[in-house]
């Protein structure tokens, strides 16, 4: 058995071989009756059957997506299926492959114009020779808004307002749109309307559809990485800013640890606007040194997409493939697992190498604790670690003591640090946010403290060390 899918497009636009399979066919069917661009087929007498009785009966979309796939692909003759528009597409387009695929039924679509093209027809200053026609049920994303959109089926005030949203994303609520509807003949009527008023139209109609012509950089209220990516690499073209011209991987290196910081500020403040922006500044960075690696061809932002794309595939089986895991912590086993592999790191010497020398102190401390702590070396508890604790404390008091010098009083002050980190770390702490948090208590503390002696009239400075640590204690005393 062999199914033909054959675009009705619109009245007057069906293509000769649509309508040579419609008039040929020995079992005709119609997606629906009810739309104009069916109208010839009544007029002309043809027999056919429509599923106008299973849009009645389906729950939903899918339901009937699925019952018009399972009806065509069960026939025991050849058939073809006429649908208004350019053609089945989208779900109902994958419905009918799957069920095709599945009865071993032949599957073939006939090109064919949608309403896209009648409306465009219509608006001859509107670029057209690029557009792109998608169904208002699946509005891909990203949207291009540089070349002309044209938004199809546009059926209910709900899809009308589903679409507006959509398209705010890349445009400004006033941008200039053209909104089609077909009346019940197959004509259209085009407006221009703003795009805010898109879901404001009154009727609509299967066949509806919004236009919207490409957009001029300048005339974009909101950008997409894609439009990050175009200024970056407009300010390093020749004509650019000298600034950004001069930049290198080893000049930004200040500059993108210090936009990790600001990030990790707005969110310690709980603060959302600031978070936003702080994330922009920290983009920035990543697409900086992208632009760097495009301009010598050594990778592409693409790349750096990419590569985090299929990472985070490859070490989420779980999600991705048919690994099952319990909880969070056998999710990060395997993830320590896949990333060894990955890596091909076959020994905890070479797992440990692989934690950057870059990071600050606290955080690549606790890092070598854990890797070591992957294969049993580690205290029981916290208990032992703070016994440790105490022993460096002890070492680093005699070697100041005994006059040992600076180099050993560096490795010893260098032990105690450590030890503190293990201490932290089998007590459920993050060292490098506990000593965050630490100091921002003492800041506080201190501003306080620094405060109530200048509201005494006094000076820090000549007030000597117990009178200062009574203050202290007193501020710590609960209120």
């Amino acid at each position: 058995m062999k199914l033909t899918i054959a675009p009705l497009s619109t009245p007057g636009s069906v293509t000769a071989a649509a309508m040579a399979a419609i008039r040929g066919a020995d079992r005709l069917y119609l997606q629906t009756a009810q739309h104009p661009s069916a109208k010839w087929i009544l007029e002309e007498g043809l027999p056919f059957e429509s599923m106008d009785g299973l849009y009645e009966r389906a729950p939903d979309f899918d339901a009937l997506n699925l019952a018009v796939a399972h009806r065509l692909t069960s026939l025991e003759a050849d058939a073809v299926f006429a649908v208004p528009g350019r053609g089945a597409g989208g779900a109902m387009k994958a419905a009918l492959a799957k069920a095709a695929a599945e009865k071993g039924v032949g599957l073939a679509f006939l090109p064919g114009s949608g309403y896209a093209e009648a409306v465009l027809a219509l608006l001859p200053d509107v670029p057209a020779g690029d557009f792109r026609a998608v169904e208002a049920s699946s509005l891909p994303r990203p949207l291009d808004p540089y070349v002309t959109l044209c938004v199809e089926e546009i059926d209910t005030p709900f899809r009308a307002r589903e679409v507006k949203l959509a398209l705010a994303e890349y445009y400004p609520d006033e941008y200039g749109i053209f909104f089609g509807h077909m009346d019940e003949n197959g004509a259209y009527d085009v407006r221009s309307v703003p795009l805010y008023e898109l879901d404001r139209q009154g009727a609509y109609f299967a066949a509806d559809v919004a236009v919207v012509p490409p957009a001029s950089f300048e005339r974009l209220s909101r950008h997409g990485l894609e439009g990050l990516t175009g200024v970056m690499e407009r300010l390093r073209a020749p004509g650019g800013c000298p600034w950004d011209a001069e930049q290198t991987h080893e000049s930004l290196k200040k500059s993108l640890i210090e936009e990790t910081y600001e990030v990790l500020d707005a969110i310690e403040q709980n603060d959302p606007d600031a978070l936003c922006e702080e994330l922009g500044d920290l983009l920035l960075q990543v697409v900086f040194h992208a632009q760097l690696g495009a301009e010598v061809r050594a990778f592409t932002m693409r790349d750096v997409t990419t590569g985090i794309v299929n990472k985070l595939v490859y070490r989420h089986p779980h999600v991705f493939g048919s690994v099952s895991v319990s909880d969070s912590a056998e999710v990060l086993a395997n993830w320590e697992q896949l990333k060894k592999k990955e890596k091909r790191l076959s020994s905890v010497s070479e797992a440990m190498e692989g934690v950057p020398r870059g990071f600050p102190a606290l955080m690549r401390a606790q890092k070598l604790q854990k890797k070591a702590a992957s294969v049993g070396f580690d205290w029981p508890d916290a208990a032992g670690a703070l016994d440790k604790l105490a022993e460096e404390a002890d070492e680093l008091l005699f070697a100041l003591e005994n006059g040992e010098g600076e180099a050993r009083v560096f490795e010893e002050a260098g032990d105690l640090l450590f030890a503190a980190v293990n201490a932290a770390r089998l007590s459920g702490c993050d060292a490098e946010l506990a000593l965050r948090a630490a100091s921002d208590k003492f800041f506080a503390r201190f501003a306080e403290l620094e405060r109530g002696v200048l509201e005494d009239g006094l000076e820090l400075s000549k007030l000597g060390i117990d009178a200062l640590n009574l203050r202290w204690e007193a501020l710590k005393m609960p209120k």
